[in-house]
């Protein structure tokens, strides 16, 4: 998986997942542009890969605008010639009900996670079409976009739409050799160690350094934070040349390819359909067997 010779941006970088991402890519041979919202967490991430004999330079900003979005191509272009991998990972929380969310909180999320990975890869597509050679586009998705969650409609919005996009650009790039792929992290991290299932085995794994149990590395599938790093280094690489249009779950144990929305069941009415029709027919017919909704919970540790 060597990536001599590659530039890597990586946004939301100073941290948790983004950071694990860059150090990985880094590790694999990648020049790193790191960005992130705070430009304490892009020095320290940038003096981490350099530290490691890694090349990496920063570039601080909040993703979203276009103007961001274009200066952190022209980052990569002005430091190391080029951009060929993109992980579009900046992400923010603002959790509440549905009669709770305020149109900031929904914002700001939708801002940060859609928009900003719209921005970012429209800036990056554009440089790496210009190349002429090819790239990769990876978009980081989330269980809540595949499943909802509970007080996270502008999150589980923003990341469906994300999945979304990236099924579309891998149509439209795909003469360009520019790959589009969504990956489904699952980690221990500040967004995920609060959840109440997760947070005492997540807390007695880091006080006493124990791996986490089987329970939840296979059956919840998370894990740390460099359990995910091999799929990002995976998709920037040669061998992952013609996938493309996919979205890939990983976390703890577990690696998965999440299923695209497909007709689960069809009947047909000569004329069409009236109300009456549907209700006479929906639960023997079309509904016998109706979606299930909601990210699972995990199940309960061996006695």
């Amino acid at each position: 998986m060597e990536l001599n010779g590659r530039v890597a941006l990586v946004t939301g970088g100073g941290r948790g997942l983004g950071l694990g991402y860059a150090r990985a890519l880094s590790a694999a041979g990648a020049a790193v542009v790191v960005n992130d919202l705070d430009p304490a967490a892009v020095q320290a991430a940038v003096g981490d890969i350099t530290k490691a004999g890694g090349t990496a330079t920063g570039a601080p900003g909040a993703v979203g605008d276009t103007a961001t979005a274009e200066r952190l191509v022209d980052t990569a272009v002005r430091e190391f010639g080029r951009l060929d991998v993109l992980i579009t990972n900046a992400g923010v929380l603002r959790d509440r009900v549905l009669w709770k969310m305020t149109d900031d909180d929904f914002d700001t999320v939708v801002r940060v996670h859609l928009r900003g990975t719209f921005t970012c890869a429209r800036a990056a597509a554009i440089r790496m079409r210009e190349q002429g050679d090819g790239g990769r586009l990876i978009l980081v998705g989330s269980p809540a976009g595949q499943r909802g969650n509970f007080g996270q409609t502008n999150y589980a919005a923003a990341k469906a739409g994300i999945v979304a996009m990236a099924r579309t650009w891998a149509m439209e790039l795909a003469k360009a050799r520019i790959t589009v792929n969504a990956v489904v992290p699952v980690a221990a991290t500040e967004m995920t160690r609060t959840i109440p299932a997760f947070a005492p085995v997540i807390a007695e794994s880091e006080r006493t350094g124990a791996p986490l149990p089987d329970w939840v590395r296979r059956g919840a599938g998370l894990g740390t934070v460099d359990d995910a790093t091999g799929l990002i280094t995976f998709l920037a690489s040669d061998a992952a040349a013609d996938i493309t249009g996919q979205a890939i779950g990983v976390g703890g144990d577990r690696l998965a390819l999440w299923s695209h929305p497909a007709e689960k069941a069809v009947a047909f009415a000569d004329g069409g359909w009236s109300a009456e029709a549907i209700a006479a027919q929906w639960k023997s017919g079309v509904g016998a067997e109706p979606e299930t909704y909601g990210i699972p919970a995990p199940p309960a540790p061996a006695a």
